[in-house]
């Protein structure tokens, strides 16, 4: 390989870091909604380089989690209840459709899978008492999303998993905004069951209650984040350490 082709082959591996550590931080709420991501700063703050630093906010500007405004530079991007509202509806027309298909084309291997996957999620749940490191946060946040991708497998297209997966991680940075308070910890609680009354009638090939029962998840979650989006949206949260309730 020539020398320019491994200089252009370093910067994207550099960009990809980039991209990860900062959509990582967003996600999690160590960069806040609003917050203002100059390029030498975030350059900085992660040791990587500016050209690399500027290819990933653009990448995390196509995804909705950075906002480029003209003349103004990057920011993360910000919160409102009237986005979460879209963002539910959204997530329950593609998701029961994914799921209608997906229980279309259910086979014993898939079942397994999904009983496997649930039990994951669920043991990791048990470890998440309130004061729950990240870690433990973040595992139960890779096993949470991998049952409900999981959910939606079999129905046959990448595009609609892909659109769904999206949606998901942008479920996230709103789920992290409600940790640490009390009904978020009760909110936990009902998610674990509520992530079990799926499975359940998934198991019993019973589409039409799962779909319910997954909008309903998504819904009561909605509304249990309400109060707590309308007293943080134009404001800076504190950053957040622990994980465990449920937006899908």
């Amino acid at each position: 390989m020539s020398g320019v082709g491994v200089g252009v082959a370093e910067v994207r591996n550099l960009s990809e870091q980039a991209y990860d550590r900062i959509r990582h931080d967003i996600l999690y709420g160590e960069l806040f909604p609003d917050e203002k991501l100059q390029i030498d700063a975030i350059s900085e703050r992660y040791g990587i380089g500016a050209v690399p630093v500027r290819e990933a906010l653009n990448r995390l500007s196509s995804e909705g989690l950075v906002e480029r405004k003209s003349h103004r530079g990057f920011f993360v991007a910000t919160i409102s209840m009237a986005d979460l509202e879209e963002l539910v509806k959204t997530r329950i027309w593609l998701e029961t459709l994914a799921l209608t298909h997906s229980m279309q084309n259910v086979d014993e291997a898939w079942e397994e899978a999904l009983v496997v996957s649930y039990h994951r999620l669920a043991r990791t749940h048990r470890l998440l008492p309130a004061d729950a490191g990240r870690e433990i946060s973040e595992e139960w946040e890779v096993r949470h999303k991998a049952f409900h991708l999981l959910l939606l497998d079999r129905c046959g297209s990448s595009w609609l998993l892909g659109f769904c997966s999206t949606l998901m991680d942008q479920a996230v940075r709103y789920r992290n905004l409600s940790m640490n308070t009390n009904p978020s910890r009760l909110r936990r609680e009902g998610a674990a069951a509520e992530h079990q009354a799926i499975l359940d009638a998934v198991l019993e090939h019973d589409t039409s209650r799962a779909c319910q029962l997954l909008a309903e998840h998504y819904r009561t979650t909605l509304e249990g984040l309400r109060p707590v989006i309308l007293g943080q949206s134009g404001s800076n949260p504190a950053p957040v350490r622990a994980g465990g309730d449920s937006l899908g």
